[in-house]
């Protein structure tokens, strides 16, 4: 080419570019990566969505104009490629943000090829291609396909939607790559090993789905790769994975060993089936080292509110004790049967009258008549039955607790008011005294610990005080009775042998049936039992208490 004709092309180039506009843009594009030839018409400036023609592109067609738009895109071209769609302005914004929220670096295009007929967008021809991205932590790849339309008049247009730059991508919905958002159910709820997942035990389910929403995990590093979220950032769908993080975890109370134990213990075959629940604690701490529970009523072992039967003769004695001064040695007739305010109380079967009996004596075999007749000489003053209740809330710590994690619990009742037959019913754990395996397990940790250590299953959760500390004489007085219990009274057919294990059982009386408690501590922890429908509590919850307390 002469120097007269370079110059002549030079300025007409010149001149077109000083017009601006995507036309020119075009132009030029065709004049450096084809023949004049090649030149086609601006979608964007000519295609009009309400004139159609009556016919979809050719193969040929719609693959060149789709050649066009991705070779545009490639190169990051926004104008000139939203310009070969329908809606050039929606189309610019969406593919800047998809370079944005990629961090692209580099972007090709393969195997560019006519499907026919679109099955989605009428009177359009399917193009298919394979994507090529290299994006923020690495190379990404997936096939798409978009829909080209033809005007009445000839040109040509892809038709936009988000699911042009990934398919089934809703309008609202972007591309991000990179560290990828968290998934809140990745979220692990951990024993206190830090590694088992508590999710395994089906007791534990759906309190390891309340403290995943509701407690704070560490630790934990995010996934990389490429994922699909919503106007607010949050993951839609993950497509790609470069690296693997480390979920992050809550770490809980929960000793794994023993849980497995308790989710066993709870469906013991001696228990016939029956609806039970446990519950066992570090009595040092108080932390919750197992929950477990069977039936189909909701947790038992945290919400099974019962009248927990004479395992509240262990709050009996010890209010016996510290408000009237009594002891171990003090005189308890246990007699058949009893009348208190009107009320007829007996004994369970086979508890034999000892008219001479101890205080002591009376708590090994569990009589019911000696308790009324202490308790209600000794703890009713004028009509006020209150002493119970300010046993058990101020030394004992029962109340409204918070274990952690959102978790909710059943509080315990034992009324400050009680009237009637229900001021004697109280000293036996019947009446309108109601409490569960978690409560009563607390009751036997906090005679081992010789005060109230509130249960909690996060380690560093708040726990609550007693208002009033355990006095070392009346701890070793139940120490030494609930010892008594486990060794040569009611709970020694399970029990005995077990080295410095204390313990008590009942036996609740619920509409027509009994259930059966225990509760106990051993070197380490106490766990309470309840199985509903329980004959005595030797013979039901006895069972799942001895097998948390060997382990096994």
């Amino acid at each position: 080419m002469n120097r007269a004709v370079k110059i002549g092309l030079a300025g007409t180039c010149t001149a077109l570019l000083a017009l601006g506009g995507i036309g020119t843009y075009n132009l030029v594009q065709g004049l450096t990566s084809g023949s004049a030839g090649d030149v086609k018409p601006s979608a964007g400036s000519t295609f009009d969505a309400s004139e159609l023609s009556s016919t979809p592109p050719s193969g040929a067609e719609a693959v060149k104009l789709a050649r066009a738009f991705l070779d545009s895109w490639s190169r990051q071209h926004f104008e000139g490629a939203a310009s070969d769609t329908d809606v050039p302005d929606i189309a610019v914004q969406a593919l800047r943000d998809y370079t944005g929220g990629l961090h692209l670096k580099k972007l090709s295009f393969g195997h560019i090829l006519s499907a026919g007929p679109s099955a989605v967008t009428p009177g359009a021809t399917k193009v298919t291609f394979d994507v090529t991205a290299q994006v923020a932590g690495g190379t990404w790849t997936y096939s798409s396909a978009v829909a080209v339309l033809k005007g009445a008049h000839g040109p040509l247009a892809v038709h936009w939607n988000n699911s042009v730059l990934y398919p089934g991508m809703s309008d609202g919905q972007s591309l991000i790559a990179g560290k990828l958002p968290a998934d809140p159910g990745a979220v692990k709820v951990v024993a206190a090993d830090g590694t088992t997942d508590l999710s395994a035990f089906p007791s534990l389910q759906d309190i390891t789905a309340t403290i995943r929403q509701n407690a704070q995990p560490t630790g934990g590093g995010a996934d990389t790769g490429v994922a699909v979220v919503d106007g607010g950032g949050a993951a839609v769908q993950t497509l790609q994975v470069f690296t693997k993080g480390r979920a992050p975890v809550i770490r809980t109370t929960i000793d794994a060993g023993l849980q497995t134990v308790a989710e066993s213990a709870v469906k013991d075959a001696h228990l016939q089936g029956k609806p039970a629940g446990t519950v066992a604690l570090d009595w040092r701490n108080g932390h919750i080292l197992a929950v477990a529970h069977t039936g189909g009523d909701g947790d038992i072992a945290i919400d099974g509110i019962k009248s927990p039967g004479s395992t509240m003769k262990i709050i009996t004695a010890a209010a016996l004790f510290d408000r009237a001064g009594l002891t171990p040695s003090s005189p308890a007739p246990c007699t058949d049967s009893l009348i208190a305010n009107s009320q007829l109380f007996h004994n369970d079967p086979g508890v034999r009258a000892a008219p001479g009996s101890s205080l002591a004596q009376a708590f090994t075999v569990s009589c019911n008549t000696a308790f009324i007749k202490d308790g209600f000489h000794y703890l009713v003053r004028g009509g006020d039955a209150s002493a119970l209740h300010d046993e058990a809330v101020n030394v004992f710590g029962m109340g409204s607790w918070s274990i952690g994690g959102g978790v909710a619990t059943t509080d315990p009742s034992i009324p400050a008011d009680v009237q009637g037959g229900d001021q004697a019913a109280q000293f036996i754990g019947q009446g309108k005294v109601t409490a569960t395996p978690l409560v009563m397990a607390s009751v036997a940790a906090t005679v081992r610990n010789g005060g109230f250590q509130q249960p909690v299953i996060l380690p560093g959760q708040h726990q609550d005080t007693a208002p009033r500390s355990l006095s070392a004489r009346t701890a070793g007085y139940l120490q030494v009775m609930m010892r008594d219990v486990a060794t040569s009274g009611t709970a020694a057919p399970r029990l005995a042998g077990l080295a410095g294990v204390g313990a008590k059982t009942g036996t609740a009386e619920e509409g027509d049936h009994t259930d059966g408690w225990l509760t106990a501590y051993g070197s380490r922890i106490s766990v309470a039992a309840l199985v509903e429908g329980g004959s005595s509590g030797v013979d039901s919850a006895g069972y799942v208490v001895r097998r948390l307390l060997t382990g096994s």
